[in-house]
């Protein structure tokens, strides 16, 4: 009977030790006495995760930062852009809050500071300690600009973007009703997906779909699980080669020219103006061949 009773209990302990896992971060380690998991994101620091949901970019990034410290495997990836912006900063050891959000205001443990929207994304120019940001600004639009590889057969424009809905939801386990809108170049293998909330709403936080998505298609996934964001057509999949981040706050951003010199500004300037006059120039020329041009770049104020 004792027998029989080591055994049981044995199978409940290795049945418990396979359920005390983090899917959603492959760092975590997890113990269960009861389940806890977390992550290691400093000296001796470790930081407490809720794995049922994505886990906050903050945090991610915080881990990252510490495994790359210590010679650890990691890559990065990412990028900022205009009044959608994209993130040009890269990683940085951010400050968190105990909710996982990022803090308004950020130095990276130096004496230069900036102000971030709700992703941590840089929102403002660098300046000193004494740099004042009064409040987080949320994102409420990211529009996520695709481009898939080469595939066998035509893909069908109409049934786009429920694919891409459903691969959000069921990868992310993300409210697919909040990607409003898709549009396809196919020439391009080009995929421009605008997901959108309710101004107001700090409920869905796009940072986290938009941070796991970019490691799924630049770098490794984030996931325990290391399956890729494929979206499916007709039975055939799109494996992503690339993707750029846009990011559109409730406030727009306050960038500035005002720390780079004066002819610096001027060349940036003609800079700017050529390219502008050669993009309208081709953006012209590809409407009067097909109905949608490549993303044009188009200025993503409040609608």
């Amino acid at each position: 009977m004792k027998i029989w009773i080591a055994l049981l209990l044995a199978t409940f302990a290795v049945g418990a030790s396979a359920q005390c896992t983090c899917e959603n971060l492959k760092w975590a380690v997890c113990d269960d006495t009861p389940c806890q998991c977390s992550v290691m994101v400093g000296a001796d620091e470790k930081q407490f995760l809720n794995c049922s949901k994505l886990i906050p970019k903050c945090f991610l990034m915080k881990a990252e930062m510490y495994r790359a410290r210590k010679g650890l495997s990691t890559r990065t990836g990412g990028k900022p852009v205009k009044t959608a912006f994209v993130d040009n900063d890269g990683i940085y050891d951010p400050d968190c809050e105990t909710t996982g959000a990022f803090r308004a205001k950020q130095c990276n443990n130096t004496k230069e500071c900036w102000c971030v929207n709700s992703a941590g994304v840089r929102r403002t120019d660098k300046g000193d300690e004494s740099l004042r940001c009064e409040k987080l600004v949320e994102t409420y639009w990211v529009r996520l600009e695709l481009k898939h590889k080469p595939v066998s057969k035509a893909v069908d424009a109409a049934k786009l973007q429920a694919a891409i809905a459903t691969a959000i939801q069921n990868r992310y386990s993300f409210d697919k009703t909040l990607v409003k809108e898709v549009e396809y170049d196919p020439e391009a293998r080009l995929i421009v997906v605008d997901v959108q909330k309710e101004k107001g709403d700090r409920k869905a936080d796009l940072s986290h779909l938009a941070y796991y998505m970019e490691k799924d298609v630049k770098v490794l996934p984030l996931f325990k699980d290391q399956d890729k964001f494929e979206p499916s057509v007709d039975g055939q999949k799109l494996e992503m080669e690339n993707i750029l981040v846009y990011y559109v706050d409730e406030e727009a951003p306050t960038f500035t020219m005002k720390r780079l010199p004066g002819g610096v500004i001027a060349v940036i300037v003609v800079v700017i103006l050529a390219v502008a006059t050669g993009l309208l120039v081709l953006y012209l020329a590809r409407r009067r061949e097909q109905r949608y041009s490549k993303a044009e770049p188009r200025e993503m104020e409040a609608m």
